[in-house]
């Protein structure tokens, strides 16, 4: 069995004249994605590696979320196909990892999120909030053979409020 968590980053700052690659979280985004993080301590979810998008606010919420569940940073790759707003590469990119993981923790951004939520899992959303995250479980050994998998978890920040 395979499991993937997709994490959309947290609300992002739109205050600052910079790249979109550079953008921080906004005040807002760091209480959500630290709200989120800590709701997950009874999940016992022990990912074999974490991968993040190189974009800041991506990194910026992956990193709240290894903080705050005791994730060590040698889990963390940063991959620049998750850098993705339509799915493509991410699919891609899932679809190329190495079969010896077999829980994997993704942060990234919409719209890419929500696609692969309604294409891989058996629940559909309409949009995957900030902070949002799914987790999706798969009965398969290899990644290259993804299908559709079983929607086991779609938290959003507002759920916890």
């Amino acid at each position: 069995m395979k499991t993937i968590v997709l994490i959309r980053h947290a609300k992002s700052s739109w205050e600052q004249d910079i790249t979109d690659l550079s953008r921080p979280l906004s005040k807002r985004g760091v209480t959500d994605a630290h709200l989120l993080s800590t709701s997950l301590d009874d999940l016992n979810f022990q990912p074999d590696a974490i991968f993040s998008s190189p974009a800041n606010r991506a990194l910026s919420t992956c990193s709240i979320f290894m903080e705050n569940l005791g994730f060590p940073d040698e889990l963390l790759k940063i991959e620049e196909q998750l850098y993705d707003f339509g799915g493509n590469r991410v699919l891609r990119f899932i679809k190329n990892m190495d079969d010896n993981l077999n829980q994997v923790m993704i942060f990234g951004h919409n719209h890419a999120f929500t696609e692969l939520t309604n294409a891989l899992g058996d629940r559909i959303i309409d949009n995957l909030p900030t902070s949002g995250l799914v987790m999706i479980q798969f009965e398969i050994d290899s990644w290259k053979d993804l299908q559709k998998g079983h929607t086991k978890m779609i938290l959003k920040p507002k759920d916890l409020k």
